[in-house]
């Protein structure tokens, strides 16, 4: 019944193929792993929504019991293409035992690449619309800067909303960053993507989500809701303005990595170090104290938020400022998780470690250029890192009546603490994964083993189907399989980690990973498509090839892409 109805939904859309088309280029190939045609007659607007086209199964099927389907959209329709990514496919592919783990990583690993990259130009195809001679975004009123929009840039949406996230947009590109130096169109990639942060986090550091690049020519989306937001944003530049740590975090992130795996400081440019000085005023803003320290009067934070909503963690208390926090602590503020759930105590422990350990990255990286600026910028940055890892190790700790010491998940400097994790990145079943800590680390054992217990952790769901951390961002029925593969990482147990697998792959019936999943109903889930989450499993059965190639291959041969 599915896949009939998805063959009626695509009826009108493959009208808009010309009618001069041979009847072979009217077949959809979904096995194929060539690349795209080129055909002249073709047009774009005969490819389905994916949104819709990943609601139904599609031949083939894999062979395993599961017999999940082909979710890749035909190679025309896809919106970048790799030889590189395609050889890791198929290399990892036909080494695996299981057919069906097989087909979700061939879904999976080149979901962002095959399905969410809208717009891309190296700066020198001839794609950017012609850029605003006056604004950087028309109707902003704010003039345009040398550099500006100039060389290659990559707008990458998440899934169903036609807009980037940073933190799921440098996740989605994670699994690719290896292939960097092996396919220049790769490199133009994620190069883009940074140049493209770099000009989000210069327009408005303090919000979340964007709009389209002016020079894209695609439309703007709202968000249908009534934000009152200080500073305010461009509304043509800005889909969502949640202030959320680990969104900068982030964006230091895709550029460490991408010098991790390139070597390459081509995406140093002027934008990309005043988006640096960007996200160090905004660490300063946001490391102060509710009340003044030397004479106890309230300050006004720079950043608030409020909106009109029956949910209380779409919008901040206190009128848009959220609960106090106490000086001297050396912690930065947060408003909202990576789950875009506003913060309890603003001191989230998650996103301060991510932003240590990529601060101390950054600062690495500046050195390596041997320029007495970068030096100095360098120290700044160290400076910063060391007095959030201090105050981590200070007031992120608290003592649990069952596991000793463990890392809290949000604190306020004052003595409140609150032990929970999120399943969304980063978390603190994630430490290690962000290079905070080692995983054999006591305190973060201590508070895996609290996050990994339902008596211990109010967002541990489980249920007669399935397994795993949620979060209040979807309700108290659905666990997030991207939980579980997190939990995959950090994890050295051979039959922990098949557990985990087996539990998200009998949640993928569509072939692709979903947001979350009804622990009782697997069926019932959120996000057929959600790019993130595949890049995440694609992240994981990468993790076990090298890590424990065993417990995936055939052959217990290492593979590194």
């Amino acid at each position: 019944m599915g896949l009939l109805l998805g063959t009626l939904l695509l009826l009108p859309l493959l009208a808009h193929i010309p009618t001069s088309a041979a009847a072979s280029d009217l077949v959809w190939d979904a096995d194929t792993t060539e690349k795209p045609l080129t055909n002249a007659e073709f047009d774009k607007a005969a490819c389905p929504d994916y949104a819709h086209y990943a609601e139904y199964s599609h031949r083939p099927l894999s062979k395993g019991p599961l017999a999940l389907p082909f979710q890749r959209p035909d190679p025309r329709c896809r919106t970048f293409y790799s030889d590189v990514i395609e050889k890791v496919i198929s290399e990892v592919t036909s080494r695996m035992k299981d057919p069906d783990l097989a087909r979700l990583f061939e879904n999976a690993f080149p979901s962002t690449t095959d399905t969410t990259v809208k717009f891309h130009t190296n700066g020198k195809d001839g794609k950017a619309k012609k850029k605003p001679s006056r604004n950087r975004w028309p109707g902003s009123g704010m003039f345009a800067d040398e550099g500006e929009w100039e060389g290659p840039q990559s707008f990458i949406i998440t899934g169903d909303i036609l807009a980037e996230w940073l933190r799921d947009s440098t996740n989605q590109l994670a699994p690719y960053q290896a292939l960097a130096t092996k396919d220049p169109a790769i490199f133009n990639l994620i190069l883009g993507a940074i140049n493209t942060q770099s000009e989000y986090v210069i327009e408005s550091p303090y919000c979340n989500a964007f709009q389209p690049p002016p020079i894209s020519g695609l439309p703007v989306s709202l968000n249908g809701q009534d934000d009152a937001v200080h500073p305010t944003y461009e509304p043509s530049a800005v889909f969502e303005c949640k202030y959320e740590l680990d969104s900068l975090a982030h964006f230091l992130a895709l550029g460490n990595e991408f010098h991790k795996h390139t070597g390459s400081k081509e995406y140093m440019n002027k934008r990309w170090y005043r988006a640096i000085e960007t996200v160090l005023e905004v660490l300063d803003a946001q490391s102060r104290s509710t009340f003044d320290s030397t004479t106890g009067r309230y300050r006004q934070n720079e950043y608030t938020f409020q909106r009109r909503t029956n949910t209380g963690t779409e919008t901040l208390n206190l009128a848009g400022i959220g609960n106090p926090l106490n000086n001297g602590t050396g912690l930065i503020r947060s408003a909202f998780r990576p789950s875009d759930d506003a913060t309890i105590f603003g001191f989230f422990i998650p996103a301060n470690a991510m932003m240590a350990t990529e601060l101390k990255r950054t600062a690495a990286v500046l050195r390596s250029t041997g320029a007495r600026a970068d030096a100095g910028l360098a120290s700044t940055i160290e400076s910063w890192s060391k007095n959030i890892t201090a105050g981590i190790w200070e007031y992120g700790i608290v003592p649990h009546r069952k596991y000793g010491d463990v890392f809290a998940y949000e604190v306020d400097g004052y003595g409140s603490s609150l032990l929970m994790d999120d399943a969304n990145y980063p978390s603190l079943l994630a430490l290690p994964l962000m290079g905070f800590v080692e995983s054999d680390d006591t305190t973060y054992q201590n508070t895996r083993k609290m996050l990994l217990e339902k008596s211990s952790n109010p967002y541990f769901l489980q249920g007669r189907e399935f397994r795993g951390i949620g979060g209040p961002h979807i309700g108290l029925q659905n666990a997030w399989p991207m939980s579980l593969l997190v939990q995959v990482q950090t994890s050295d147990d051979d039959d922990e980690i098949k557990e985990c697998l087996k539990l998200v792959l009998k949640s993928s019936k569509l072939g692709l990973i979903h947001e979350s999943v009804d622990v009782n109903w697997p069926a019932s889930y959120t996000r057929s498509w959600f790019a993130w989450a595949n890049g995440v499993f694609a992240d994981t059965i990468l993790d076990l090839a090298k890590r424990k190639p065993h417990l995936i291959f055939k052959e217990a041969k290492r593979y590194d892409v």
